[in-house]
């Protein structure tokens, strides 16, 4: 793009919004600004967009939202007058504009005719899933930038399961979408005139019971929860996000009587003030529930992101509290549901328990020791939702469980994206039954490691930001696609994958496999004694992220493995 012209182009529109006209007069003497906002469009990606909010065609603001709600508009046309009388739900958490892009999306869709619901106020984004379910709508829209810094917003969709698109179909919409050849000229109808016609219904609080009512029946043993309930503290925070509302309602519905919240970050703030990223992969973002862990003696400290799709824990350990890892609390979680359930005759045969390929092997390990299935997909909880549908189709397997290391989790299928909100009630019965043992999680923890082996994993990131990041990272994986590492940190590789090509080698006689998943950009390295390593760029960041799992018989030499892993590949990178 000639990022020049299309500046110009903004410049010279006479009905440019007020507040983005004086932007763009601020950046006249900026021209690296301008240049990164008009020298590409926002990446519609097939999961939606994200990006900082402000003028041009790379930012998120009123013309890029109604670009993308056109495209969607366009995509919900061609699947009939059944597709737009069923609708869209629209909802919108705690960041800056979340709102007014909630709106503007409304606006667009209402101006081709079709049904929308909005939430009256912000939601998370598992209830925006489950929303979509319950009233039998044809897609969704969430208003979310999820963790990332205060600066950002984001656009994301779904379809009529509550899922993300899947691949053909976001294939549809990201074509239609990049078909709006002028976003500045896309047509919105008046908020009141869809109101009276019909066509546009605030929606609430029916929606919320419907969705408690669900996540209450995910208990699995309901009198662990009152055995302890009398002595079992937990300290949460939202971190300025949608979650203080549906968490705290489910764990005292479930029978805990002492949740105490981070007052500080207890309200929705865009600014996330006493945080530098409200993220709960963050030790960080731990600091305020540590110091309230400590005053109330809590058990369990837990923490949710700005739309409440990912949780973090901390444990009370003999030195303060310790932050468990995503890879770690799914381990505690899947033993929890495996042995409670099969001890209670409740899991069927063909469970089967679904995570993504930069995830850790210990569940696979839990898993196969009970008789279950593990399927692996690509990273991307939308994957795991399209299992969850084919399960459905088939009748073969039974959903149990489906997590990634980034923090996601999802327990009951009546959502079909990762839910904060059912993995902070189920991490609470799963500390409250160890506490009837008079253990913690890091002891229960401690016993998996001891059954299955000490399972250590690690992630390092590089941001590279403008069009010279871009061209950083695709050299990355291309250096590695055309001088494939033999040996790393001492150890053979014994499996190479590549994600974008379909094609698994094995090295030893060159056989070659293929991949039966969608394609991605993404590397992964297997390597000897279990150990591995994956190459992915983020899908909404403007990062490559690099992925370690090693497996040893301690866990000071899992450790040791992990470092020299990391530090080999890490070194190759910067070489």
């Amino acid at each position: 793009m000639n990022w020049e012209k299309e500046y110009k182009r903004w410049s010279n529109f006479t009905g440019l919004e007020e507040e983005l006209k004086l932007q763009l007069q601020e950046l006249v003497a900026d021209t690296a600004q301008l240049e990164d906002c008009f020298y590409k469009h926002l990446d519609f990606g097939t999961g939606g967009m994200r990006g900082i909010i402000g003028p041009g065609t790379n930012r998120m603001n009123t013309y890029t939202i109604r670009k993308a709600s056109e495209g969607l508009a366009s995509y919900i046309d061609l699947n009939g007058e059944e597709a737009k009388k069923r609708g869209v739900v629209i909802a919108y958490d705690s960041r800056h504009k979340s709102y007014e892009f909630a709106l503007e999306a409304a606006k667009t869709l209402g101006h081709h005719g079709i049904q929308v619901y909005i939430f009256e106020s912000l939601r998370t984004t598992p209830e925006l899933s489950f929303a979509v379910r319950y009233l039998h709508a044809y897609s969704g829209i969430v208003i979310t930038a999820s963790h990332n810094p205060p600066e950002y917003n984001g656009f994301k969709v779904y379809g009529s399961d509550g899922a993300q698109f899947a691949s053909a179909d976001a294939d549809v919409i990201v074509a239609k979408v990049n078909e709006v050849e002028n976003e500045l000229d896309v047509q919105v109808a008046d908020e009141e005139a869809l109101k009276e016609a019909g066509l546009l219904t605030f929606i609430g609080q029916t929606v919320d019971q419907a969705y408690l009512h669900q996540i209450k029946n995910l208990v699995v043993q309901p009198d662990v929860i009152h055995q302890v309930a009398d002595d079992f503290s937990i300290v949460y925070t939202p971190l300025h996000g949608t979650g203080n509302r549906p968490v705290r309602e489910g764990l005292q519905a479930i029978g805990f009587k002492h949740v105490h919240i981070v007052e500080e970050q207890e309200f929705p703030d865009p600014n996330f003030p006493t945080v530098a990223f409200p993220n709960p992969e963050e030790p960080a973002a731990f600091t305020l529930a540590i110091d309230y862990g400590k005053k109330h003696d809590a058990d369990l400290l837990l923490a949710t992101d700005p739309d409440t799709d990912r949780m973090g824990i901390a444990v009370r350990s003999e030195t303060g509290y310790e932050l468990l890892t995503g890879n770690q609390i799914g381990a505690l979680l899947l033993h929890y549901l495996i042995t409670q359930k099969q001890g209670k005759n409740e899991l069927p045969k063909n469970s089967a328990v679904l995570k993504t390929i930069v995830t850790s092997e210990l569940g696979r390990d839990i898993a196969e020791t009970h008789g279950l299935e593990t399927i692996d997909v690509l990273t991307g909880f939308k994957y795991i939702s399209e299992k969850i549908k084919e399960f459905e189709e088939t009748g073969d397997r039974k959903f149990l469980l489906g997590y990634e290391e980034s923090y996601g989790y999802l327990i009951g299928d009546f959502v079909r994206d990762k839910d904060a909100v059912q993995a902070c009630l189920l991490i609470a019965e799963t500390a409250a039954y160890y506490k009837t043992q008079n253990k913690s999680l890091l002891d229960a923890l401690e016993e998996i490691f001891e059954e299955y082996g000490y399972y250590q994993e690690g992630l390092e990131s590089l941001t590279l930001e403008g069009i010279e990041g871009v061209e950083r990272i695709a050299s990355i994986l291309k250096d590695f696609r055309k001088n494939p590492p033999a040996i790393i940190a001492g150890r053979k590789v014994l499996v190479r994958e590549d994600y974008l090509s379909s094609e698994r080698t094995v090295v030893e006689g060159n056989a070659q496999e293929t991949i039966e998943l969608p394609k991605s950009n993404v590397l992964k390295y297997k390597l000897e004694n279990g150990a591995w390593f994956c190459i992915r760029p983020s899908g909404t960041e403007p990062k490559i992220k690099f992925y370690f799992g090693v497996k040893e018989e301690t866990i000071e030499k899992s450790e040791h493995v992990l470092k020299e892993l990391k530090d080999a590949v890490m070194i190759k990178i910067k070489s």
